[in-house]
């Protein structure tokens, strides 16, 4: 299965009091009943490239038949040093992001 992305960010916010990282970007699913979902890998190498699965979970209810761009997005709190990520997708490397932006 080929999988559409675009608009891929990464950023580290280090504001007083909102420190965390994110990751974010639009997935073209199938249909409406999909959504994306980001989770860390259990593989991690040692470096400061952080690995992320895209997961399509399936949901049980009536959906349109119609290709669909859907937001997704990996947040988490506290301080980061990521300087890469690379974004899987059933094991193959789908996007790699090796320009983290921070904002201050």
């Amino acid at each position: 299965m080929t999988i559409k992305t675009k608009g891929w960010t990464a950023q580290i916010d280090r504001m007083p009091g909102a420190a965390s990282f994110r990751t974010y970007g639009i997935v073209t699913v199938a249909h409406t009943g999909i959504t994306p979902k980001l989770e860390v890998s259990e593989e991690q190498d040692k470096s400061y490239d952080l690995r992320l699965e895209l997961k399509l979970e399936n949901s049980n209810e009536i959906s349109l038949q119609v290709e669909t761009d859907k937001f997704v997005e990996y947040k988490v709190p506290g301080n980061s040093d990521v300087c890469s990520v690379s974004i899987f997708y059933e094991g193959k490397l789908l996007h790699h992001i090796d320009k983290v932006s921070i904002t201050h």
